[in-house]
């Protein structure tokens, strides 16, 4: 069993780092060396990994067409792939175009690949039985201004300052792509999943707040005093009311506490 830890642990780290040590364990001829057969192995491990990533980032493969190959290649090459899937593969690919300086200067490629795996997750999360409305009506008075609420676990946010759910869609729809656009204030996104459809979209300044504050737990009263100070106490309570049936509405959330 040692030697055949050893053997696999020489073969990958040929595959991750090029190691020739195992060169010596494996039995080559004139025609093809030890050299060329594990060559073979090692492309076809980096190719998957590329070929997992163009499936993660459809959308951004799509946008930079030959050149993803080349991003593909160079983040591979840093990259390897800690899971046993590699539907997982990828998750780093954001900060690595956010900070490799041939892809920095166009940001928008980072906040592309920010939305498309923030979409994957979504996706994938556990799923979770939504709070019926009816069980809201349930909740005695004096009891609401200790509310807290529960989410999906699919239920995630970001803040984008470009375009980049515009330029995600018409390329996932093959529709005329938008020019890219970039906004001095970011905007708030929510993302969400119901069954198995993923859903989207923009937020207020307000209720990006106040649903952040939710989901850190806040209770409904300091939601409202929140809001309070945010739209005015004549507005806060309608604004309240209005946020919460849409957030059930949605099925963002799932109990109450």
């Amino acid at each position: 069993m040692k030697a055949l830890a050893a053997l696999q642990g020489d073969f990958q780290q040929y595959l991750l780092r090029g190691d020739p040590a195992i060169e010596a364990r494996v039995t080559g001829t004139a025609r093809v060396p030890a050299s060329v057969r594990l060559s073979i192995y090692s492309g076809a491990y980096r190719g998957r990994l590329a070929e997992a990533l163009a499936a993660n980032y459809s959308a951004l493969a799509k946008l930079l067409d030959e050149d993803f190959a080349e991003l593909a290649q160079a983040y591979v090459a840093g990259h390897d792939s800690p899971y046993f899937s590699i539907r997982y593969y990828g998750e780093d690919l954001a900060r690595f175009l956010a900070t490799e300086e041939r892809y920095a200067v166009a940001p928008l490629l980072a906040e592309l690949a920010r939305w498309e795996w923030a979409m994957t997750q979504v996706f994938d999360a556990a799923d979770a039985a939504p709070l019926p409305a009816a069980q809201l009506a349930q909740v005695a008075p004096d009891a609401w201004a200790q509310l807290r609420f529960l989410w999906h676990p699919s239920v995630t946010r970001l803040d984008l300052n470009w375009n980049a759910p515009q330029l995600w869609q018409a390329l996932t729809e093959d529709s005329e792509r938008p020019a890219a656009a970039v906004t001095a204030e970011a905007t708030a996104w929510l993302l969400w999943r119901e069954g198995l459809t993923t859903y989207f979209r923009s937020l207020s300044p307000t209720e990006a707040q106040t649903l952040d504050a939710a989901r850190r737990g806040w209770p409904f009263g300091e939601l409202c005093e929140l809001l309070c100070e945010r739209v005015g106490d004549d507005e806060a309570p309608l604004t309240a009311a209005t946020f919460l049936r849409g957030w059930v509405g949605a099925g963002l959330i799932t109990a109450t506490t």
